[in-house]
């Protein structure tokens, strides 16, 4: 389910927790680690799609609570229930690896109902809410807008339910971006998505095996760096920098089917885009270095794959 840039970033993020508790794990206990990152980015990620789904669903409740009171009004009588019958909707909610998920992480017991219910009524007040059921019919298009427009615009903007989501699952912040991309890849082709496979037996692989190299080959990793700091300590680079240029090095000694080209492009990539501002040229000019030394020294022999994706 979730990508190979996913595992790199769960990768980095458990590397920079064990430097910051002294590098003293043991190699099985790094795993668990990482096992513990990569469960956690589930429970909160079946928690958004629960939160949204019930957002969806709240308009059933709202019509049987109007409809219940001793005088409801002709308003109360006629809710608008369209969205409760969100085909999309109902293929997520009815999958069963979705509904495994849920039986398992219990995110009804989080749900906090008032906020629920304010999202649900910021939704009805919405243009986009307006237009959508007053089209009658339905396309797939519009059912996968209005769910998209709840994620976007009401809930990931909204600071009560940011805050609400960070009470609950401490690797927000890290795994906000990841989110945002899962939830939008997922609205688009749901039935792709297995929830009892989070992570695929190939991509677990990848990760562990990144993992346990760069954490085993740190030495050999700094032995190449070193040369290439010229004036600069070590000691003053930003510690999740030299863990990014670590897992590049890594990647292009012991990972033989992962061309150079995406490796540098990667960790490029996760630099600026979680470390400082300064260190995706910086992990560009290192890691390119590096490459060109070890190519002409013939020590990177990379796998050719026709239309490989790794």
């Amino acid at each position: 389910m979730i990508s190979r840039r996913n595992i790199r970033v769960k990768v980095m993020q458990s590397l920079y927790t064990i430097d910051s508790m002294g590098n003293d794990l043991k190699p099985a206990e790094a795993v668990r680690l990482l096992r513990k990152q990569v469960d956690q980015s589930r429970q909160l990620f079946v928690y958004l799609i629960y939160f949204l789904s019930e957002v969806a669903r709240y308009a059933e409740k709202d019509s049987l609570k109007k409809a219940s009171k001793h005088l409801p009004s002709h308003e109360d009588l006629n809710i608008n229930t369209k969205i409760v019958g969100n085909e999309l909707l109902w293929k997520i909610v009815e999958a069963q690896s979705y509904i495994n998920a849920c039986n398992e992480t219990k995110p009804q017991l989080m749900i906090d109902e008032e906020l629920l219910k304010r999202t649900y009524q910021a939704l009805v007040a919405s243009e986009e809410y307006i237009d959508y059921i007053n089209i009658q019919s339905r396309d797939k298009k519009g059912e996968k807008d209005i769910l998209e427009f709840i994620f976007t615009n009401l809930m990931l903007p909204n600071e009560s339910f940011i805050s609400d989501v960070e009470e609950h699952f401490i690797n927000w912040d890290d795994d906000a971006e990841m989110m945002n991309v899962l939830m939008l890849n997922f609205l688009q082709k749901p039935g792709a998505y297995n929830f009892d496979e989070f992570v695929s037996k190939e991509k677990w692989d990848f990760a562990k095996g990144l993992l346990e190299t760069t954490l085993e080959k740190k030495e050999v990793s700094m032995e190449l760096l070193k040369p290439k700091l010229k004036n600069w300590d070590a000691d003053r680079i930003a510690s999740l920098d030299l863990i990014i240029i670590e897992m590049g090095i890594s990647e292009f000694l012991f990972f033989d089917t992962i061309p150079t080209r995406v490796t540098i492009n990667e960790y490029i990539d996760l630099a600026k885009d979680y470390s400082t501002p300064q260190s995706g040229q910086f992990i560009n000019g290192i890691l390119d270095n590096i490459h060109k030394e070890l190519t002409a020294e013939g020590k990177i022999n990379k796998k050719t794959f026709k239309n490989s994706t790794l």
